[in-house]
């Protein structure tokens, strides 16, 4: 089995610094390369892009950022559709011919993950090649993965049995999986992005009398009646259950399980901050 090329992106180190971006438009604004790619527009194209992703409000916010770009699907949209002007490599990576595509607007609404640009002076679909005229000639990972300061990037190039075992260790996803185009971009962490949380403050009296922040109170969550989730509300009295996923139901208080007090109740739609629950 030949080894192919997957890219490997950990949603909790991407700082959004921009340097996979801007390489990327380093590499191919204003360059041509035969049989790989036209040059990129100086503006308007996402060949490589991060997605910000915020969660909650008010005091109780994450904020998360994904990088984006051509998954090179094995079983892609775009090859199905213009099989002449899209090649799969035997590598994995997905070509647009700069030629043969000329003219395939209809590529860009193809791809389920908006990562077809069209440029409209060339009349030309496009995406980002993963620097395969760079790998072709011996660089060891694309220019996006050698300037990432994080290490949020890597590209391996492994057989797919390899990767699935990674991916299946590490709990790797994909975008979108449903689709079943059999991406050969893996995320690590994405349920940052996607996933929802309970947040909130606990406050009461101290032992002054004082109005305050208690730490050490208990908290507990139930989910779907079944899942039960404890956590301590830190020294600034804050809680937090992450990891939840939309269409659950919870139940949410303090006390003791058989007796809650501060009740909320509902069903997960995005991530809330409670505000303060006062005992």
């Amino acid at each position: 089995m030949s080894a192919k090329w997957n890219l490997i992106v950990d949603v909790a180190s991407c700082s959004n610094c921009g340097n996979c971006v801007l390489a990327v438009k380093d590499e191919y604004v204003g360059n041509d390369f035969p049989g790989y790619s036209a040059a990129q527009p100086q503006s308007g194209h996402k060949w490589l892009w991060v997605e910000r992703v915020v969660r909650g409000s008010g005091t109780a916010v994450d904020v998360a950022h994904v990088p984006m770009a051509c998954n090179h699907c094995d079983d892609a949209p775009c090859q199905k559709a213009a099989p002449d002007a899209v090649t799969k490599r035997d590598d994995g990576i997905v070509i647009f011919d700069p030629i043969k595509a000329v003219g395939r607007r209809d590529l860009v609404e193809v791809c389920p993950y908006g990562a077809v640009s069209w440029n409209s002076e060339k009349q030309l679909p496009q995406i980002w090649p993963f620097d395969a005229h760079l790998l072709d000639a011996g660089w060891s990972n694309p220019r996006g993965v050698q300037v990432c300061p994080t290490e949020c990037l890597s590209a391996v190039k492994i057989t797919d049995a390899e990767m699935a075992l990674i991916a299946k260790e590490q709990e790797l996803t994909v975008l979108k999986p449903g689709l079943d185009t059999k991406p050969r971009i893996y995320y690590r962490n994405l349920w940052r992005a996607q996933e929802h949380f309970i947040a909130g403050n606990v406050v009461g009296y101290d032992d002054s009398g004082r109005e305050a922040n208690l730490a050490g109170i208990e908290v507990f969550l139930f989910l779907d009646g079944v899942d039960r989730r404890t956590v301590r509300t830190d020294v600034f009295g804050d809680f937090k259950f992450d990891r939840l996923r939309a269409g659950q139901k919870f139940e949410l208080g303090l006390g003791a399980p058989d007796e809650l007090t501060n009740r909320n109740s509902g069903v997960v739609e995005q991530s809330v901050n409670l505000g303060q629950l006062k005992i």
